[in-house]
């Protein structure tokens, strides 16, 4: 049998080398020049960005025995998607090579001068295959140091310096609107390697870092991650102070585990493992995607092989490798960015907008709840204005049996809400209690009946103990009179002429007797997460009537006509339901502040701005 009649045979049996079977792609370079969106900067204030990490590829780097194809293909394809995924950085954990050769390091060193040539910005470190390991960063000169040091990356737009002995670097990238650190940690830092890096979160003191070492983490077969004996070192020395450090990342161990440790600050600090060295093809170029969305609050991860992920003759072993699935692999991790980096670089908020600018064309009443001492209770005897002026002022009432703390001035505002404060609620059923406020019998709109359409918008925030059975049905806003006060007598003639509240799970209700109908219009919006600040409208265009959540049109909402509302005499309620004519549940929560239109307003015109 002839040499290319026996690989064409050991191919389709599926024995021959992955190596040999993409022998035939084009190469690297020529993919990368083919695409002119590599050379594209990233986008450095988009709320989603994603930093590639590259564990360790040493096996492919060995002596006469490795392969590039796969650390070419996963270069190759981070630069295809540089754009689309906007990926900002790639971070290589170490053990580049098998043994630290001149050789070894000029076969990856080829494969990275693609990203040299194209400025995408990237770090590598030290790990104990790549130098003595018995050594620290005073090692002096050596293969790594002459192919990856500092003087490697004097085009990168993101390096910004080295230590002294070259083998510890950090770098600065923007996404998110923010500058970002990474810090790239050699095998053993000496006592000044980890002096130099303090240094550089100091100088650089709001931002949030990464680290990336050969070593911290280890874990068992199960996953189960813990700190190594060394990287215990590395925690007590330096991440449990340096509270900047939110993530670490590391090699050398497998297999792959994450672990979350609560730093001195008390803060979480994931620390992740990402290593396939002991796979299929060493690794295959595995490399793992950090995909953050800071709107969300979250960090999606997934991990794969781009070299076999990109073909589709895969024999079985080969599809095992080409994605990784298992939750150390691919999972999620939840963060609120600006609560966890609040310490060290708080999210400065913008003062309070103007009131005028809020007054749109057919403001009926706009309310802020500005003017108290937080934690200090609302008084009897004040009245919150109406800042348009038209006299639909509000005051306080409270449930018999209830407490001046029912009713509570906070310091807590959604940053999106033009004001600076809001009212803490503190209302239940079972028994009642709870405060509320109530518009002053002289007031305008009580007359109103809004044929026209009409806006009701608040911004609002549930505790996290909300759904305990004690809080449904709070009305965020409501008519005191009932229907059968109006003349209806369909469906239940004692409910509230209008209601806007929120059920025991948590989801918006809207239900009103429209002036059209005998019975009620009732529009349901989706569980609300808690704990969370939202802007909540209703929008009625005289015809019809549409809840919003944060200016997101909901589902359930119906198509029946609903023209204004009935009109049953008497007072509107911010913070309460009512039933029978009568105060029914007094709102449990926060509520930011209020507005009511007398047109159906757009999402772009709404408090959320």
């Amino acid at each position: 049998m002839t040499d290319s009649s026996r690989r064409n045979f050991l191919r389709g049996a599926g024995i021959l080398g992955a190596g040999a079977a993409v022998s035939a792609l084009p190469g690297l370079n020529g993919i990368a020049a083919a695409d002119p969106s590599v050379a594209r900067r990233p986008d450095g204030d988009s709320p989603r960005f994603t930093i590639a990490v590259m564990p360790d590829t040493q096996y492919l780097f060995d002596e006469d025995r490795g392969d590039s194809a796969p650390v070419d293909a996963s270069l190759s394809y981070v630069l295809r998607h540089a754009h689309d995924d906007n990926v900002v950085f790639l971070a290589h954990l170490g053990d580049l090579t098998q043994n630290g050769q001149a050789r070894e390091f000029a076969g990856i060193s080829r494969s990275f001068q693609t990203l040299d040539r194209f400025r995408f910005p990237y770090s590598t470190l030290a790990g104990n295959h790549d130098i003595d390991g018995s050594t620290d960063d005073q090692r002096g000169r050596t293969p790594y140091l002459d192919a990856f040091g500092p003087q490697r990356q004097r085009n990168s737009p993101t390096f910004r310096g080295a230590s002294k002995d070259g083998y510890n670097t950090y770098h600065v990238f923007r996404a998110a609107g923010r500058e970002w650190l990474v810090l790239a940690m050699d095998w053993r830092p000496s006592a000044g390697g980890f002096a130099w890096a303090k240094q550089v979160l100091a100088r650089h003191p709001r931002m949030p870092a990464i680290l990336t070492i050969h070593e911290l983490v280890n874990s068992d077969e199960q996953g189960k991650a813990f700190l190594s004996d060394f990287g215990q070192q590395v925690w007590d020395e330096f991440v449990n102070e340096s509270d900047q450090i939110f993530l670490t990342l590391n090699g050398h161990y497998w297999p792959p585990g994450r672990l979350v440790k609560r730093n001195a600050a008390g803060h979480d600090v994931h620390l992740h493992l990402t290593n396939y060295q002991d796979r299929y093809y060493g690794g295959s170029g595995m490399i793992r995607l950090y995909q953050f969305d800071v709107a969300r609050g979250v960090i999606d991860v997934r991990t794969f092989s781009p070299w076999l992920d990109g073909r589709r003759d895969l024999t079985e072993l080969e599809r095992i490798e080409a994605e990784r699935s298992t939750d150390v692999d691919y999972f999620s991790i939840d963060i609120d960015f600006d609560k966890r980096f609040a310490g060290f670089a708080p999210v400065p908020v913008p003062p309070a907008r103007p009131v005028r600018p809020q007054l749109v064309p057919g403001t009926v009443a706009y309310w802020r709840f500005e003017g108290g001492r937080a934690g200090a209770p609302v008084p009897d005897d004040v009245l919150i204005k109406d800042l348009t002026g038209r006299g639909n002022d509000l005051r306080r009432a409270t449930v018999a049996g209830s407490g001046p703390d029912a009713l509570t001035y906070s310091a807590d505002f959604s940053p999106r809400q033009p004001s600076r404060a809001s009212l803490r609620f503190d209302g239940a059923r079972n028994p009642g209690r709870g405060a509320y406020l109530q518009t002053v019998d002289s007031a305008p709109m009580n007359r109103l009946t809004f044929q026209r359409g009409y806006t009701v918008e608040a911004f609002i925030r549930l505790p996290e103990d909300f759904r305990n059975g004690t809080h449904g049905w709070c009305g965020i806003f409501a008519r005191l009179g009932n229907g059968g006060a109006a003349g209806k007598s369909g469906d239940d003639p004692n409910e509230s002429a209008a209601t806007f509240s929120v059920s025991d799970g948590a989801e918006l209700q809207w239900a009103v007797f429209p002036l059209n109908q005998n019975g009620i219009s009732t529009n349901w919006g989706h569980e609300l997460p808690l704990a969370k600040w939202w802007h909540v409208a209703v929008v009625n265009d005289g015809w019809r009537s549409t809840l919003y959540v944060d200016g997101c049109p909901l589902l359930r909402n119906p198509k029946t006509p609903a023209i204004g509302l009935a009109n049953p005499g008497g007072s509107w309620l911010v913070g309460a339901s009512s039933y029978r004519g009568k105060v029914e549940r007094s709102f449990y929560g926060e509520i930011g502040e209020a507005r009511v239109v007398d047109r159906a307003l757009a999402p772009r015109e709404f408090l959320l701005g």
